[in-house]
């Protein structure tokens, strides 16, 4: 059984009587919530069904981990209908106050760089910068993409049917890098920039993303190669701690490059509408890097969970290829069942309560989408992977004022890969042992091998 704290702000050092006092007490697998290495494993639904059970708001533990340094700790919430509530009250769970990730800001400079984001913005101003943001994607504007992503996405899977054999997040990661180039005016020179930035954010937990470096700068524009002068090196603090990787200073690279692809935008393209937007500098940055990184993340995991989720349920699958009508509907369970987005964090603007527990002001508060989307009392048989389940009220692009505002375009790029698949690949088959990257926010691969069977 677990208890909450007795104080938010613990005194005395580590080892004091005072914090020991303060520490969960029992349940020591609750601290697996937390731990990154727990994810390279597999994500523990397990642990996640023991917990909405027992104590669905439950106070996790925040040790040091790989260099970075221990944290308060914070309340993991658990049940769908309580992370669907932390969503969509603002007010009581801000964005702002703490931003969006379970580990705090370095610094107070870092906080509130990190606060120009719309993702870490509270309402009215995340009202502002989302219209701007908007603009890029109307019904119209996603619609008038659809042939252009169907035809690269045809190609991409044309390209593992010839050569028998692929890496299939390498093939997953092309798509969303590819159109995210194309919607924001990115050369096709530099379209490994957005690959690299993308792995170094997401990535961070995981030595083989940290420092990715795979742009050849040979082949960069002039403007990509000017931009890597930029980038920090080595990414560490000055007391030799890892620099945080969502901080100014460690992407430096990346808001060079955004800065100098504002210049001259291409007319009706994402940074056309930034420029436009009457964005601050900050603010500008913070949404560059929204597009950047969070624009691709959902289908660099989603496409490649989803797939080996399809192969690891070869009668879901199976009937899949004589029914593809269900493809909508496939792509729906396959977001529930392999959720690209692990939690976010909020922060407690005043005290309140939550499923009988009581939450003080200042405490961090992370939503878990992955224990949402196996909540027993919304999804029957919620472990099964079902292609014809509805109704499917997954929360893997979130709820609320937050909902994602790319999900109709992921949404068009998975149906799109998942087509052509079923089309080309009748046979594909799993090659060698998937691995999973090391990261307790996202939930991804970092190698599927598939080969083109009989």
């Amino acid at each position: 059984m677990l208890r909450r704290p007795d104080r938010h702000q613990p005194p005395g050092g580590p080892d004091s009587p005072e914090r020991m006092e303060y520490r969960t007490v029992a349940c020591v697998r609750a601290a697996d919530v937390f731990t990154p290495r727990t994810y390279a494993t597999a994500v523990p639904y397990e642990l996640f069904r023991e917990l909405r059970a027992t104590r669905p708001v439950c106070w996790i533990e925040e040790p040091a981990v790989d260099g970075w340094p221990a944290g308060p700790g914070y309340w993991a919430v658990l049940r769908h209908a309580d992370v669907k509530h932390v969503l969509r009250t603002p007010e009581i769970y801000s964005s702002y106050l703490g931003a969006t990730q379970i580990r705090d800001p370095d610094t107070e400079e870092d906080l509130a760089f990190v606060r120009a984001m719309m993702l870490n913005q509270d309402p009215p101003d995340h009202a502002r910068i989302r219209r701007v943001v908007a603009a890029a994607f109307t019904p119209r504007a996603v619609r008038e993409l659809a042939d252009v992503i169907d035809a690269r996405a045809r190609e991409l899977v044309a390209e593992v049917a010839r050569a028998g054999e692929a890496d299939f997040v390498t093939v997953a990661a092309d798509l969303p890098v590819w159109t995210l180039a194309h919607v924001m005016g990115v050369p096709e020179e530099d379209r490994q920039l957005l690959f690299d930035w993308s792995n170094r954010v997401i990535g961070y937990q995981d030595d083989a993303y940290a420092t990715s470096s795979t742009a050849d700068p040979a082949r960069l524009s002039p403007m990509g190669r000017a931009a890597l002068r930029h980038r920090p090196a080595p990414a560490l603090r000055p007391d030799g701690r890892p620099v945080n990787p969502r901080s100014r200073r460690a992407l430096a690279d990346m808001f060079a490059y955004a800065h100098a692809l504002a210049e001259h935008p291409r007319p009706g393209t994402v940074m056309a509408h930034l420029r436009e937007g009457g964005l601050t500098r900050a603010e500008f940055e913070n949404t560059f890097f929204l597009f950047a990184v969070a624009g691709n993340e959902t289908l660099r995991n989603g496409i490649p969970g989803g797939l080996l989720t399809l192969l690891q349920h070869p009668d879901q699958f199976a009937r899949l290829r004589r029914e593809p009508d269900l493809t909508d509907s496939a792509v729906e369970e396959m977001l529930r069942y392999w959720p690209p987005v692990i939690d976010f964090r909020r922060t407690a603007t005043r005290d309140t309560e939550l499923a009988g527990q009581h939450i003080r002001r200042g405490d961090k508060v992370v939503v878990y989408h992955a224990s949402a989307n196996r909540d027993e009392t919304v999804f029957p048989t919620p472990d099964h992977f079902n292609i014809t389940r509805t109704p499917n009220d997954h929360l893997s692009f979130g709820f609320g004022p937050h909902f994602c505002l790319g999900s109709h375009l992921a949404r068009l790029q998975m149906r799109a890969v998942l087509r052509h698949v079923l089309e080309r690949l009748p046979g594909v088959e799993l090659a060698g042992e998937p691995v999973r990257l090391v990261s307790n926010f996202q939930n991804g691969l970092r190698r599927l091998p598939v080969r083109v069977g009989a």
